[in-house]
């Protein structure tokens, strides 16, 4: 089959492959997304594709099936669930010639499933929003929603991240990093290295994988009894490990979407403490559904100042589509930005479609744009 661009045939409409779960410990939120975006496609729009990456790796056919996909009496949903067969596999092609998609399965004829016009990839954390799915997708000269190889893996790497913001004069609070070999040769100095920041910044820490989301592995320590069980579970996550000093102040967020015109910031939220949680971990956002307040309740000035520095650091880290930024505002009235999320939690309820709802665009509409600006982006170097 062609690579005919469906913009051009009329008589054709573009299909949407949903690409969701993977290998990460972020893998059920990732479901939980797709069947956010699976419920809310345009079907007289696009014909939708779902394909679901199992733990282990394997592209796996699902059901398009977005009652499945839900958190349910604080069960977590996974792509194991959903898939069509238990050793079904999908292949993408590997030819910028070629979009067709294919599903083989052991002793029988492979099966063509037709082209894709364009990937939605709603996968979180390590291989899938770091950049590694995005080299694949280039690879294949397939159209994807978000952000591209650089961004991704920027966005995903706290560490990489903070440099570039700092580079370009961006707020960052204060941070120390622990590299995997650092903590092997020498765990005794590397610890001391976190208690001489902590004696700098003060007490309490957040431990943190550097290249892990949804608040997976964080833990928050008051002294350095609690160091070596913080720095082991986050290297459960991730072998690099970034220590972070309490930033005093609210929690803001901003949402940025790329538009025809460029990139534009949402209404900012607020996060407030949750009761019950230390902190906005994974169990506050996902099982017990803290809600945040939308639109945070900010002055017109900090209002503008936060969307200010969201588009900043959308253009600072080169990223595409969208970007939810995350901020802490000090006690002495001045922004911080403490990290980006290049594919950040994305079902109706989640904070960066609150942020765009309350800022005019429906959740189906803000699906539509990002498809749509894919399909619009020339694959390659850009």
């Amino acid at each position: 089959m062609s690579s005919e661009n469906p913009t051009q045939n009329p008589d054709r409409k573009p299909r949407v492959a949903v690409v969701f779960g993977g290998r990460s410990s972020e893998h059920a939120i990732s479901v939980v997304t797709a069947g956010a975006v699976l419920r809310a496609i345009d079907r007289t729009k696009y014909d939708v594709l779902p394909i679901g990456i199992t733990t282990d790796g394997r592209w796996a056919l699902t059901a398009d099936d977005p009652e499945r996909m839900a958190i349910a009496d604080r069960a977590l949903p996974s792509v194991e669930q959903l898939a069509e067969s238990a050793d079904g596999e999908v292949l993408l092609p590997v030819a910028p010639a070629r979009r067709e998609v294919v599903y083989s399965e052991p002793g029988a004829v492979p099966k063509a499933l037709g082209e894709v016009d364009v990937v939605f990839p709603v996968l979180h954390g390590p291989y899938g929003e770091d950049g590694t799915l995005q080299g694949m997708l280039e690879l294949a000269g397939i159209p994807y929603v978000g952000a591209g190889v650089l961004a991704s893996a920027v966005g995903q790497d706290k560490e990489y991240m903070k440099r570039i913001f700092i580079s370009y004069g961006l707020p960052v609070g204060p941070y120390e990093v622990i590299r995997p070999r650092e903590w092997e040769a020498d765990p005794v100095a590397a610890r001391r290295k976190i208690v001489d920041f902590a004696e700098q910044h003060g007490w309490p820490l957040f431990v943190k994988p550097a290249r892990a989301g949804s608040s997976m592995g964080i833990t928050k320590i008051d002294d350095a009894d609690g160091l070596d069980g913080a720095i082991e579970e986050a290297r459960r996550h991730d072998p690099k490990v970034v220590v972070e000093a309490l930033l005093r102040g609210r929690e803001i967020e901003c949402g940025v979407l790329e538009f025809e015109d460029g990139p534009r910031a949402s209404v900012p939220a607020e996060i407030p403490p949750v009761e019950a949680h230390s902190f906005y971990d994974f169990e506050a956002k996902y099982i017990d559904s803290a809600s945040g307040i939308v639109p945070a309740p900010l002055t017109e000035e900090q209002t503008r100042r936060v969307q200010e520095l969201a588009v900043r650091a959308f253009d600072a880290t080169s990223c595409e589509g969208l970007v939810r930024a995350d901020f802490f505002l000090g006690e002495d009235g001045e922004f911080v930005i403490n990290e980006i999320n290049t594919m950040p939690g994305f079902t109706p309820i989640s904070m960066y479609p609150r942020m765009w709802q309350e800022s005019g665009v429906t959740y189906p509409e803000l699906v539509d744009r990002l498809i749509q600006a894919a399909l619009r982006r020339p694959t390659g170097l850009r």
